[in-house]
């Protein structure tokens, strides 16, 4: 039993992970919309489960996990545009004006330097305690919008980068997804994990048995934004372009909205919420869009998709509060055959 416990994180990611390709086979042969949909799902989807390793495993809400999508998608905007483009748009230093990397290794680049500004960042945010924590994460994503909107030499201020290689397609966002899925696995195996989620359940209690807190916080919280970033990172190559504003109050709404309604201490809950308030965002859009009934358009006013999300929000709050799936997990089935009637009747 102990065995299976701790390989469980391991079945349901690769249970995860086949749900996922099923997914992508189909959108492989859908139209260019609908396969563009299930592109931007898989990315919001890494950057939901990157948060699910802080949040869920620590039960500590963070609303800053897109300033570290922004600094992935910036960084990675410099160090793969063309010369030429950044000397137009930016005003580097030489060196970095020059360098153009690969993308490949330009990712691998900005994971690492995410993680190291996350454990500067992260080390004093993780030894504060209760409302504290989150709201400093708030202010995280605060300062760096006014940040990206005003540098206009690094940034671009509130002009948009434009001309970035755009190499993120179906199965590209499919790898990034499943790659997120297994970095969460993993660490769910890990005995800083099972640490982290004792602190959850009682962080007195953790405390009082040994268990540094504020270390075990960290670790999950560099691990995060180091998934987050990656998330940052294809979307921002998905789009071709990258702006202060897209990252966020908006995508931070959206993403925790996903976390929380599926269940944001289950890594399933975590990708049923995305799959959930994709289709239904997806759904909303089409009407905001306008349905065509004869020669008749019927469409619902602007904003209809925040309102709906909102409520849906609320409606699990106060009916579920745990999210739809709670604390569950998928995995593989179990056919455990059963005791005879005969022996049954001795044993009794």
């Amino acid at each position: 039993m102990v065995e299976n416990s701790l390989f469980r994180p391991l079945q349901t990611a690769l249970v995860l992970i086949l749900a996922l390709i099923a997914v992508a086979l189909c959108a492989s042969i859908a139209p260019p919309a609908l396969q563009r949909t299930v592109i931007e799902a898989l990315i919001k989807l890494t950057v939901v489960v990157g948060l699910f390793i802080f949040v869920g495993q620590s039960g500590v809400f963070s609303f800053g996990h897109v300033a570290f999508m922004a600094i992935g998608g910036y960084m990675s905007a410099i160090l793969t545009l063309a010369p030429a483009r950044k000397a137009t748009l930016l005003d580097l230093p030489g060196a970095i004006e020059a360098l153009q990397l690969p993308w490949p290794l330009a990712l691998v680049a900005v994971i690492v330097a995410v993680g190291v500004l996350a454990t500067v960042v992260g080390w004093p945010f993780c030894r504060l305690r209760g409302i504290a924590l989150p709201m400093a994460t708030f202010a995280l994503l605060i300062i760096t919008y006014v940040v990206a909107s005003n540098w206009q030499q690094v940034t671009g201020g509130r002009q948009a980068l434009v001309g970035l290689p755009r190499y993120v397609g179906l199965w590209t966002a499919f790898g990034g997804a499943a790659l997120a899925i297994l970095v969460a696995a993993g660490y769910a195996m890990t005995r800083h994990a099972l640490m982290l989620r004792c602190s959850r359940e009682s962080e007195v209690a953790a405390a009082a048995t040994g268990i540094d807190v504020e270390r075990e916080r960290l670790i999950a919280f560099v691990l995060s934004a180091m998934v987050v970033a990656a998330g940052g990172v294809l979307f921002s190559h998905f789009i071709g372009t990258i702006t202060a504003s897209t990252f966020y109050l908006d995508l931070t709404f959206v993403t925790l909205t996903m976390l929380v309604v599926g269940g944001m201490r289950s890594l399933t809950g975590a990708c049923a919420g995305v799959a959930l308030v994709s289709l239904v965002s997806e759904l909303l859009r089409s009407v905001e869009r306008g349905v065509a009934i004869g020669d008749v358009t019927i469409a619902a006013p602007p904003g209809l998709q925040e309102i709906v999300l909102a409520a849906l929000l609320l409606a699990i709050l106060v009916l579920r509060p745990a999210g739809l799936l709670g604390d569950a997990e998928i995995g593989w089935p179990s056919f455990r055959r059963a005791a005879p009637a005969t022996a049954t009747r001795q044993q009794g």
